[in-house]
């Protein structure tokens, strides 16, 4: 056992995830058999996801205790992920129009698949506010629950002295959700196994065949968004070495690839965010859960893709104009896309709508994408993840709640802690 523990978690998880691909190669029969444990990983780490949103959003904001720092923050963090996110579009686009996936595109052949009743804008903005928290908690709603968490952490900043004690109480149940996360994710490698053996074994790596060039266009745009936009991030406004941000973050990326969720990525990134990224716990525990919820770069790349391939499929003439409604349309479309697999096929209705494309257009792309939707929906959730992370390690640094040394080093420990006038900032070493 502790041979086991002295390998880094990240090693371990490439290791199952590479006999999980194996398994579902050479053995495909025998990738039903270990499916429960895959399917125990996902609902273990979806149980957290809601507990901790509530609880690390309301803990985080009222750890900052200063009104001014929290608008700073808010600010901050919307802002970038804002513009993530239309760059992702952006991006999406370009490797489209590049690659022209959907030339010859064989939509004919597929079987339509109905979309069902669209959300109205109007009801998407009222559902922010929940009627019952409890429902809002039990359906896992994320934006009610930012919402209430947000007047919660609010509430106690202002409540001064008196909110003190209930401050308390909510930063040690934030510390006692992540103890739990870390030891769900001792788990990681045998869930990823079992998940990519039965991925590989339903599909084969034939689905990057069947759906040829929109594929490749997917890889790339996710390459793009993740290996230079985040980079730039980095290295333009947080003014940091990139090298040690993706050493960090390996085991985010991998539980993203391997669950295809963003929310289930969620207790990992934190845990990455603070142990291995340097990030101030009131700033992870704020900013990384919003990002959970509109802060997806991979669903943006993915629908200004798809909306590209679409139009190319049904010989739409690309113009600026109707690229520029693409750009917007998707980007808001991406912002209320909720964070679960193959979310974003479903958000394409709203995007093809506002340049004419007929619902029964729709539903054909999107039935001739859905049965090789897995493999493409891992991908392009890697770099949701690494956004998340990336605008949590730039707010962290323009905000000053950024252990550099613990950055640069990469090595384990307590996330540290910011100054605030009741509590003076604990040095690097101390930890």
């Amino acid at each position: 056992m502790s041979g086991w523990f002295a390998i880094p978690l990240w090693k371990r998880v490439l290791g199952g995830l590479a006999l999980g691909l194996l398994l579902g190669l050479l053995w495909p029969q025998a990738a039903p058999w270990v499916a429960f444990i895959g399917d125990l990983f996902v609902r273990a780490i979806r149980m957290l996801v809601a507990p901790i949103v509530l609880v690390t959003i309301a803990a985080g904001i009222a750890a900052l205790a200063d009104p001014k720092r929290l608008g700073s923050l808010g600010g901050r963090t919307i802002a970038l992920f804002a513009a993530t996110t239309f760059v992702a579009v952006s991006v999406g686009i370009a490797v489209a129009l590049i690659v022209r996936p959907g030339i010859d595109a064989a939509l004919g052949s597929a079987q339509p698949h109905a979309l069902g009743t669209p959300v109205t804008p109007y009801d998407q903005l009222v559902g922010i506010v929940p009627l019952n928290i409890v429902e809002a908690l039990a359906r896992g709603d994320m934006l009610a629950l930012i919402f209430v968490a947000i007047l919660t952490g609010v509430g106690t900043v202002f409540a001064g002295e008196a909110g003190r004690p209930f401050a308390a109480l909510l930063q040690s149940l934030s510390a006692v959700l992540l103890r739990i996360v870390a030891l769900v994710m001792e788990a990681t490698p045998f869930g990823v196994f079992a998940l990519i053996a039965g991925a590989v074994a339903t599909h084969g790596l034939a689905v990057f065949v069947h759906v040829g060039w929109l594929a490749v266009a997917v890889v790339l745009g996710s390459l793009a968004q993740l290996g230079v936009v985040h980079a730039l991030l980095l290295r333009l406004v947080a003014r940091l070495p990139v090298r040690p941000f993706y050493a960090g973050i390996v085991d985010a990326l991998v539980v993203a690839f391997s669950t295809a969720s963003s929310s289930a990525t969620l207790p990992v990134a934190m845990r990455v965010a603070g142990d291995r990224l340097g990030i101030a716990r009131p700033v992870y525990s704020t900013v990384l859960p919003l990002g959970a919820s509109i802060g997806k770069d991979g669903t943006a790349m993915y629908v200004g893709l798809l909306s590209v391939f679409a139009l190319q499929a049904f010989g739409v003439a690309t113009t600026p104009l109707v690229l520029g409604t693409v750009l917007l349309t998707g980007a808001l479309a991406a912002f209320g896309t909720a964070p679960v697999p193959s979310a974003s096929l479903f958000m394409l209705a709203a995007v093809l709508s506002a340049v004419g494309v007929a619902p029964e257009q729709t539903a054909l792309v999107v039935g001739f994408v859905l049965p090789f939707d897995r493999l493409l929906d891992m991908t392009r959730t890697v770099p949701s993840a690494s956004a998340n992370l990336a605008v949590a390690t730039t707010v962290a640094r323009l905000e000053d709640a950024l252990d550099r040394d613990r950055y640069l080093s990469g090595r384990s420990g307590p996330a540290p802690v910011p100054a605030t006038p009741d509590h003076p900032a604990s040095p690097p070493d101390a930890h």
